[in-house]
């Protein structure tokens, strides 16, 4: 057994670099197409920690889980770029705001379906599932850690997160095919689509630069600068309920300080990579949870699965509903549930599938999940709360 803090986080950086290295191996692409490096930085300790390799408690987890987290929002969020965002019309706002809507009241409505089959604490774990449905897999920690989800139920959830948001990103591209008719239908003005292309033909893309001494200083200054005292700054704030911790302020700081340093030159950190250096501390958080979570969890999946599906489902309705009175085209539909459920790496992907040129809107719709997905998380989980308790 690896018990050495210094061992344990070689180890951990060893499986993610393993992990990473094999799905960029070109036959094993379809592999990792189905079930994403993500889902394996995290089962892949929960394994080795249930075989002996690596202990299940360590004070290195005890550091991750409390400081890696504010600080790689701080620098995932440098790159949040709110006027552009903006810039992308009324009508793509308001369909992204209705994605999440779905998410944030599904949460509380799959609850109160499902809680007679659900663990006590059930609403902890749909509390942070919501969180990745918003935000994506740092929200998802976020807000795990902020109301104290136990690693028992990360598993199940993270397997419900994977095939039921794959799952949808499928149904959603299959639907492509028919956006004509559904437009039709929703008798859509197309001209919204034309003035979409106009605007990200005007976004100025800044060239990317090789990471130099000084950049990564900066980003490692201002990523733990960020961190602790955002967290200090939360001890001195008062908690209210069992939703808004002393952590969960240090938290919401850190967010909010991410999100003021995007329109600063401090931005520019991200032509050289800050992202992947968010992700990665990211990925070290979410493996040191893996390892303290007890793969006996994964057994409780299926009914986690169902309330996953109905969940989306309640998801697409608010979006169809909604798109069809402001008569939003299905592109925005599309690409606002995919900003949401899937994140940065999937919604451009299905944005460019409906119309191969506005990429980068899906990019920006998933940017806005990022910054909003924290407080949505933290809403939802309130409301779930709140019906545990009926």
């Amino acid at each position: 057994m690896l018990t050495n803090p210094t061992e344990i986080f070689g180890y951990l950086v060893f499986l993610i670099f393993v992990i990473y290295k094999a799905s960029n191996v070109k036959f094993l692409s379809k592999f990792f197409k189905y079930l994403p490096p993500v889902i394996w930085v995290y089962f892949l300790p929960m394994l080795s920690s249930a075989v002996g390799i690596i202990p299940r408690e360590s004070e290195f987890y005890v550091w991750t889980r409390t400081y890696l987290l504010p600080s790689a929002l701080a620098l995932l969020l440098l790159s949040a770029n709110i006027p552009v965002v903006v810039k992308l019309g009324f009508k793509a706002i308001i369909m992204f705001f209705t994605g999440s809507f779905g998410i944030i009241i599904g949460g509380p409505i799959v609850m109160l379906i499902f809680k007679h089959w659900l663990p006590v604490d059930a609403w902890k774990g749909i509390g942070a599932l919501s969180g990745s449905w918003i935000g994506g897999s740092a929200t998802m920690l976020a807000v795990a850690q902020s109301i104290g989800t136990p690693e028992s139920l990360l598993a199940p959830l993270i397997v419900v997160d994977t095939v039921v948001g794959y799952g949808c990103m499928g149904v959603v591209i299959f639907l492509s095919a028919y956006q004509d008719k559904v437009d039709e239908f929703n008798r859509v003005d197309k001209t919204i689509l034309v003035e979409l292309n106009k605007k990200v033909q005007e976004l100025k893309e800044s060239k990317k630069r090789f990471l130099n001494f000084i950049d990564f200083a900066t980003m490692i200054f201002i990523a733990f600068a960020v961190g602790i005292l955002s967290l200090k700054a939360g001890n001195l704030l008062p908690e209210i309920g069992v939703i808004i911790t002393h952590y969960t302020w240090g938290i919401i700081i850190a967010t909010s300080i991410g999100v003021i340093l995007s329109f600063t030159k401090l931005s520019e950190l991200e032509h050289s990579g800050s992202t992947h250096v968010g992700n990665f501390m990211l990925y070290l958080l979410l493996a040191s949870v893996g390892a303290r979570a007890n793969i006996q969890g994964i057994f409780d999946t299926p009914v986690f699965m169902l309330m996953g599906v109905i969940w989306i489902l309640i998801h697409a309705t608010c979006l169809f509903v909604v798109g069809r009175l402001i008569k939003a085209p299905m592109f925005l539909m599309a690409t606002s549930s995919q900003a949401n459920i899937g994140g940065p790496v999937t919604a451009p992907i299905v944005a460019s599938v409906y119309q191969s040129a506005l990429a980068p809107v899906g990019l920006l719709m998933a940017v806005a999940g990022n910054i909003f997905g924290i407080y949505g998380g933290l809403l939802c989980s309130q409301l779930c709360y709140l019906v545990s308790k009926l």
